[in-house]
């Protein structure tokens, strides 16, 4: 097996992978994504006890113990490209030797779970509640740098998507990976469940228009209207599709829960989105 290059394996001179500055022993193999980094204390103040706390850039990390258990919580910051750096440091931190940067024979699969806010695509999903991500759909087009196999059933959701919305030669194609099946089965219980699609930004992205006119008007009309047998695109955010792709590939269990803060077919946003949070993170915490 090839030993892994100093410029594709870049480290600290700790050794730390190096967006994340972080060492093996620093995380849990069960790690809560958020994507505010001020999200994160929110979470670890739920724990009885910190072990790790660490910060680069927008990647902040602590460790502790909630209840017995050992859980990490670690901010991606905003959007697909991060999640890219995010996901593959992690798998490296727990999948690589990266004193011999040799890969490991066996490998560890984490738990990696995201808590975020999101936009409701469907009109009897209420600002204000949670909804569970059976699937990521992503419009960002991180997953086509990749080869992302999809099963049977992945294949057949993801053609009859991209059908009823075509990237018209000008948009990245759409790609599809399922939930850990565990994981929104653990996580879920009593939230809506659907497609969540990602995009690559917040406002012609998400069809959002303030000075500037989006190439897209009838995105939210497509991506609500898309039905394949009991499949909907319930909300859409900026990274579950990335998460749940790359989390399959590298062996990974993942599972995105989000608050619905706005509902974008009846143009309603939250008004007591702090308290909600606080809910969702407990919840999480004693169900991850």
């Amino acid at each position: 097996m090839q030993q892994i290059a100093e410029s594709e394996l870049i480290l600290n001179n700790d050794g730390s992978v190096y967006h994340l500055n972080l060492l093996p022993h620093d995380i849990s193999h069960k790690i809560i994504n958020v994507g505010d980094p001020d999200r994160v204390s929110m979470v670890s103040d739920f724990f009885q006890k910190v072990e790790v706390k660490k910060q680069k850039r927008e990647f902040v990390t602590h460790t502790g113990i909630y209840k017995g258990k050992r859980i990490t919580v670690l901010s991606t910051g905003i959007g697909t490209d991060n999640i890219d750096i995010v996901y593959n440091e992690l798998d490296a931190l727990v999948n690589i030797d990266l004193k011999s940067r040799m890969i490991m024979d066996t490998k560890t699969a984490l738990e990696l779970v995201r808590i975020g806010t999101s936009g409701a695509l469907q009109q009897d999903i209420p600002v204000d509640s949670f909804v569970c991500s059976s699937f990521g759909l992503g419009l960002d087009g991180l997953l086509n740098f990749y080869e992302l196999e999809n099963d049977a059933d992945e294949q057949e959701i993801i053609n009859a998507f991209r059908q009823h919305y075509p990237n018209k030669g000008i948009f990245p194609e759409s790609y599809l990976s399922k939930g850990s099946t565990q994981l929104v089965s653990r996580l879920g219980e009593g939230m809506a469940h659907g497609l969540t699609a990602s995009c690559s930004g917040f406002y012609a992205p998400q069809m959002r228009s303030l000075r500037l006119t989006p190439s897209r008007p009838d995105m939210i009309d497509k991506l609500s209207s898309f039905r394949f047998r009991d499949h909907r695109v319930t909300n859409f955010e900026m990274e579950t599709g990335a998460m749940y792709g790359l989390a399959k590939l590298l062996g990974h269990h993942c599972c995105a829960v989000n608050l619905i803060v706005a509902n974008r077919i009846i143009q309603q946003f939250s008004k007591k989105y702090h308290d909600k949070m606080l809910e969702l993170i407990e919840l999480t915490l004693d169900r991850i």
